[in-house]
């Protein structure tokens, strides 16, 4: 029987943040939430906080308190905002945290969760795009449990066998191929935002929908798996897999491959994760295995998705290329779902970003938060110039 935890959840009204609060709502009498934080839907967060009843809750924007506050007047909770009252919150001590803030937003507060010594599950794999390196070495002096939540990296975690790691040949990350897996360059310049955001197996946030799309999601998966299982990127292939059924494998020397299955629902890792090392209920789909009828895989084509071509260069280029991957990235995906740029327009802009991302070594957090702030500002003249 497990012992009961405490627990925070950072980005609690994003995707992965409301299905680990259904796992946890299933298996109440195992956890006590004593954080929830989002970005500023307030009445999403205020319906968590009577729902859950947490110590503490924080808004990342500011100008949404006074509106949180009315809405759980009737409760006795801290109201924290800002984004240093996401930190703070971040920081409290508890037994288990999720980190599902999107983007480069989130890795000041998973870093606070990390500093606490305890365990971290994260949903957010720009984290170690952005400080990969920075954020390890937190994690080995806080003698923290990292836990993936990437269904990916999960299924790498479930099967690695860390005493055999120098028999291990290869990690084999595997990947729907999105929508537009099979249609032309000259199909994609049309592709619409409607189109974009229907994945034809997960259901998650509009910006990793996109990235998946884009297959961008898949090169910063690849960069995540290099640093955060230590092996050389020559290690790790990328497999396209469009039932989304295998989630990633392991092949050993001896000729053996082990992988995890599943059906394609972020309620599993999730569970893992909040069960780990033990195993909780999860209300998900079972596999049928007969109905499955076939399994397919085939190698990306990196000419139509040349975003796992600029990840592979991003990481061999280092933490600058890495840090100004994702901030361009990031920058022109807020232009597409903002009507501002063509769907083709994203890998372009990421790779005219990363002309630009100059040299000097990258020590310290707050280096990364410059360059980051750097790119940005660059990338947005690059959005502006491409919408003209």
């Amino acid at each position: 029987m497990m012992e009961k935890r405490t627990l925070t959840v950072l980005g609690a009204t994003g995707s992965v943040g409301m299905n680990t609060l259904d796992l946890v709502r299933a298996n109440r009498a195992l956890y006590d939430v004593v954080a929830l934080t989002a970005n500023e839907n307030v009445d999403a967060l205020a319906a968590l906080a009577h729902e859950f009843a947490p110590e503490v809750i924080a808004i990342g924007n500011p100008d949404k308190r006074k509106a949180l506050a009315d809405a759980v007047k009737d409760l006795k909770v801290e109201i924290l905002c800002g984004p240093e009252g996401i930190v703070e919150a971040a920081a409290r001590p508890v037994d288990w945290t999720m980190a599902a803030i999107v983007g480069a937003a989130g890795l000041e507060p998973t870093l606070a969760a990390i500093r606490q010594g305890k365990t971290v599950a994260f949903a957010n794999k720009e984290c170690l795009v952005c400080a990969g390196r920075l954020m390890l070495e937190e994690v080995r002096r806080a003698n923290t449990t990292l836990l993936p939540v990437d269904s990916e990296h999960n299924a790498i975690f479930q099967v690695f066998e860390k005493d055999q790691k120098n028999s291990i040949r290869r990690l084999i990350l595997t990947g729907s191929g999105g929508p537009f897996r099979t249609w032309s360059v000259e199909e994609m310049a049309r592709i619409t935002l409607e189109q974009a955001l229907k994945h034809p197996n997960w259901t998650m946030g509009a910006k990793i929908t996109i990235d998946s799309a884009t297959m961008m999601n898949k090169g910063l998966e690849f960069i995540e798996a290099c640093f955060l299982f230590d092996v050389p990127a020559s290690q790790v292939d990328i497999l396209v897999h469009p039932q989304s059924v295998i989630h990633s494998m392991v092949e050993y020397q001896d000729g053996s491959v082990l992988a995890q299955l599943g059906s394609p629902d972020m309620r599993t890792p999730i569970a893992y994760c909040l069960g780990w090392p033990k195993r909780i209920e999860a209300p998900v789909e079972r596999l049928d295995f007969a109905a499955l009828a076939r399994l397919d895989f085939e190698a990306p084509d990196e000419e139509r998705f040349p975003a796992l071509r600029l990840a592979r260069e991003s990481f061999a280029a280092g933490d600058r290329a890495m840090i100004t991957l994702n901030a361009v990235n990031e920058m022109a995906v807020a232009a597409f779902l903002d009507g501002r740029i063509g769907y083709l327009d994203i890998a372009y802009l990421v790779e005219k970003g990363l002309e630009n991302c100059g040299q000097g070594d990258i020590s310290s957090i707050g280096d990364v938060v410059a360059l980051d702030q750097a790119a940005r500002l660059s990338a947005a003249e690059l959005i502006r110039a491409r919408a003209a």
